[in-house]
């Protein structure tokens, strides 16, 4: 598809660049219009036009913009930072039926310094966790193939997220898919330059990296939606 957004505005990135020095409620209050304007507003923009072309080409993942894109204010019960708002946008495309960070979902974010394209599973729960293994175990060579795509190792390189030091319990150490058992996640994402976002391209670059990262996805849905 041919999409129509024209990338955000510099004021996008200067206003993320200015709440990272002022993470005060006073101080966004007082500029939350900007916010809305420059940042939350083209964004959903985006997200809305994206999400047509996952539903094209990946159906089965939300494409609701207002659900997909996440708020500014941090989650400060039980963190030591109490800052109140995130210094970055973000948007998650999670699978239907499943929980928006228990599945595989297409992911992005955009900060003063940064723009993060990618996805996975970022916290399965044990059940899915196992069911996921369980499915690498019986037939290594169906997720190497993935990894093994051009599209996937031009636009990631590889696969990514916390492993445990060794082999997890019910699998022999000696397995031959050992170095991928060993995944608490399953993530992969590319971090590219944050002008990126100001340019009419923008959409097409996180669609293709989206269409790079599908196949992965979906491997790891598979067993997730059996549940």
């Amino acid at each position: 598809m041919e999409f129509q957004f024209p990338g955000f505005p510099p004021e996008a990135r200067e206003f993320l660049r200015d709440l990272r020095s002022n993470n005060k409620r006073e101080w966004f209050q007082a500029r939350k219009a900007e916010y809305e304007r420059h940042v939350r507003g083209p964004l959903l923009h985006l997200v809305g036009e994206l999400g047509v072309s996952l539903a094209e080409h990946s159906p089965g993942y939300l494409c609701n913009a207002r659900r997909s894109v996440y708020r500014i204010y941090r989650d400060i019960r039980f963190s030591k930072d109490k800052s109140p708002y995130k210094t970055h946008a973000a948007a998650v495309f999670p699978p239907v039926g499943l929980g928006r960070h228990a599945g595989a979902g297409f992911y992005f974010h955009f900060s003063a310094d940064e723009l993060l394209v990618g996805g996975g599973v970022y916290a399965p729960d044990s059940a899915g966790l196992r069911r996921i293994r369980e499915q690498i175990a019986e037939n290594p060579s169906r997720l190497r193939a993935v990894l093994a795509e051009d599209a996937f190792r031009r636009a990631f390189g590889g696969l990514e997220g916390q492993k445990l030091k060794r082999t997890p319990r019910g699998f022999p150490r000696d397995h031959p898919a050992a170095d991928l058992l060993v995944h608490k996640q399953f993530l992969a994402g590319a971090t590219l330059p944050p002008a990126e976002i100001e340019k009419p391209s923008i959409a097409g670059l996180i669609d293709r990296h989206f269409r790079a990262i599908a196949p992965l996805l979906e491997y790891l849905n598979r067993p997730l939606r059996e549940i």
